[in-house]
């Protein structure tokens, strides 16, 4: 590490999300520093490059990587680009925050797995957010305590004012439905045994061709039912809510109990315009707890494993949408490294 112990981060891929974890490891979260960003386009790594003191620019993750002021990996390029990029990691025993998803299969996410484990420590903190957002956490805190008794279901509502062009129905799956999958998987300790999804009538302003909304369920191997309700095209703002119920009572987040107005003969609140601002406070939460444990020596977090899991059940509902019926989910037992 360098000077003071800061944590040199190279941050690959730089869209989006890539550029919002550059802002914040420079401007918001503490023990860190950008000391590489990797992208394809030469020009816009080298324009934010020029913006950071003592950051490099590469086009290459390889480059990037063996580069001795690199002492951690951030990647957020596109999935399928991935697996490559945490072989190198792994390559250079460099831990690695890897925004989901872990790798866009089973098959691939699996070879992840037996590369970690031959390095015999773990490496890898999926980007699953929502585990460091409040209300989760205290949802999580909720059920685990057994206050309210076995959670018997779970209500889930994910709504998008809108999605980007090209959007298909296995992305409604693999890109949003996702995150469900991972935290039901958290919140009630039990892994997804089946998916079913079922189609109601589209929005009229669905994109042509997309299936919107969609009403996924899984079953786990604890006895429980999931629902998500899933609608990108929802055109008012972007909703993450969830409610637990359970044998003594429920527990339900993402009401966004914040300011109230009152005004000419109207009440009502602010609803986030998009992902990045609704999660804002957890992708903080969760970049500064990847760096204090970086820092430490420690790995924690959600595991490869947990992509992988994700990965399998994204399988089984995106089987799902395109067969019709309960699409039971492959999985192969989970190893003794990430119990």
């Amino acid at each position: 590490m360098t000077q003071h112990g800061t944590l040199g981060v190279a941050v690959i891929g730089t869209g989006k999300m890539g550029a919002d974890h550059v802002r914040r490891i420079t401007d918001v979260i503490s023990g860190a520093r950008v000391a590489a960003v990797v992208d394809i386009d030469a020009e816009r790594v080298k324009a934010i490059a020029d913006g950071i003191e003592g950051c490099a620019a590469y086009t290459d993750p390889a480059e990037a990587l063996a580069d001795p002021g690199v002492d951690a990996v951030l990647i957020a390029s596109p999935g399928p680009a991935h697996e490559a990029a945490l072989l190198e990691a792994f390559r250079h025993d460099l831990p690695v925050l890897c925004e989901k998803p872990l790798t866009p299969d089973a098959v691939s996410a699996l070879r992840v797995l037996e590369a970690e484990q031959k390095l015999g420590h773990r490496r890898v903190q999926v980007g699953f957010m929502r585990r460091f957002d409040a209300e989760y956490i205290e949802l999580k805190r909720v059920l685990s305590s057994g206050e309210l008794g076995r959670t018997l279901m779970l209500h889930n509502r994910h709504r998008n004012a809108y999605c980007p062009p090209g959007f298909t129905d296995a992305m409604l799956i693999n890109d949003s439905v996702v995150h469900e999958m991972d935290v039901t998987r958290w919140l009630l300790e039990q892994e997804i045994t089946a998916v079913t999804v079922h189609h109601p009538n589209p929005s009229s302003n669905a994109p042509e061709g997309l299936h919107d909304p969609q009403f996924v369920v899984f079953e786990t191997d604890g006895g429980s039912l999931v629902d998500v309700e899933i609608f990108v095209s929802c055109g008012y703002g972007y909703q993450v809510q969830a409610e637990a119920v359970c044998e003594k009572g429920t527990a339900r987040i993402g009401d966004q109990h914040g300011l109230l107005v009152n005004t000419a003969g109207r009440w009502g609140g602010g609803i986030a315009p998009d992902f990045v601002a609704r999660f804002e406070e957890a992708y903080d939460r969760e970049v500064q707890q990847w760096v204090d444990a970086t820092r430490r020596g420690e790995i924690s977090g959600p595991s490869a494993w947990d992509g992988y899991a994700a990965a399998a059940v994204c399988e089984a509902g995106v089987r799902a949408q395109a067969e019709g019926g309960r699409v039971e989910v492959e999985m192969i037992e989970r190893p003794a490294f990430y119990r």
